[in-house]
């Protein structure tokens, strides 16, 4: 499937923000449904869609500043609201929190974009309330570094996530004994502790039962040669891992494919690029101090998926994958 063409430039034509503009807020209601939306999401999504929504709000309604011909700016929009500054907007808009419990300063913002549609008003409202149950990452956050909350949550809720590493098993491939000896081979150098790596591992172990045992979601790996060949932990931990690989890759729903050691193109860097419906489509990448970038911007996308086809072209086929990791078992 041709990922660009389902994900990339048409999903955000898809939101009812994108959609929104100066005279148009009481209109808009009806056609996105967002109430019967948020109630299929789990609070990341949830956070996600209700920033942009509020995001293209503030980016389409009348102006209030001079020189302006729509829209106006976070500092305009969060004058004289003492619980919300233009930082947290922001991190509203960028789907990272929500208003909590002061629906108060949500409604001003509304009221301050010139929405008065009362269905949409409590569209957005809905969105803001918290899903049920879904905090799961609580007790690991304050081992996660930055953004990778957010991220978490979205892999969790994702149609269709592309990933690729040159030189690990992917996150979501891994086994339990894996993941450890890639914590413990690391622990030296970064200092970590006990604690430390066993929650990691859980979170790990976690992610990958959450997301595997949904049969609405696919996936579409591709591993450097390097991933398979580095060794991680013992020869019966690369054994396991290299089974768990096979198993996985033979499900209708994951694609697995090696991309071998050869002349043609290969990222230099991990990625994730995660389908989210009818939301924007979104780009992870670590940076050099260990934290999660995301972004929506359609060029992100838009380059990381043409990376990513390219490796597909080059990377060995389902049978090749499974032939290449046979052999790396013995068999």
């Amino acid at each position: 499937m041709d990922y660009a063409g389902t994900c990339t430039g048409g999903c955000r034509e898809r939101s009812a923000g994108a959609r929104l503009c100066a005279g148009e807020h009481s209109a808009s209601a009806g056609t996105w449904g967002g109430a019967q939306v948020a109630a299929k999401r789990g609070a990341t999504g949830r956070r996600l869609e209700l920033g942009i929504q509020l995001r293209q709000l503030r980016d389409n309604c009348p102006p209030v500043e001079e020189g302006r011909a729509r829209g106006m700016t976070r500092k305009t929009a969060v004058r004289g609201l003492r619980a919300l500054s233009e930082a947290s907007l922001a991190r509203i808009e960028n789907g990272e929190l929500n208003f909590r419990r002061n629906v108060g300063d949500l409604r001003t913002l509304l009221k301050r974009y010139a929405v008065t549609d009362e269905d949409l008003i409590e569209q957005l409202v809905e969105l803001n309330r918290e899903a049920p149950n879904e905090d799961w990452l609580t007790q690991y956050r304050a081992f996660m570094p930055a953004g990778m909350p957010h991220f978490v949550g979205l892999e969790a809720e994702a149609r269709e996530i592309l990933a690729y590493h040159p030189t690990v098993v992917y996150g979501l491939l891994q086994t339990e004994d894996y993941a450890r000896a890639l914590f413990e081979v690391q622990r030296p150098i970064e200092d970590t502790t006990s604690e430390f790596i066993q929650r990691n591992v859980n979170l790990r172990m976690e992610r990958k039962r959450r997301v595997l045992q949904r049969d609405d979601v696919r996936l579409r790996i591709i591993l450097g040669e390097a991933a398979l060949r580095i060794p991680v932990g013992d020869d019966a931990t690369m054994r396991d891992q290299y089974l768990e690989i096979i198993k996985l890759a033979r499900q209708d729903r994951i694609s697995v494919q090696v991309l071998p050691f050869k002349r043609g193109y290969r990222a230099s860097s991990d990625f994730t690029i995660l389908d989210l419906g009818e939301l924007p489509a979104r780009v992870q990448t670590d940076n050099a101090w260990g934290a999660v970038s995301t972004s929506d911007k359609p060029r992100e996308r838009d380059r990381f998926t043409r990376r990513f086809n390219a490796m597909v072209g080059a990377a060995h086929g389902l049978e090749e994958t499974i032939e290449f990791l046979e052999a790396l078992t013995g068999k």
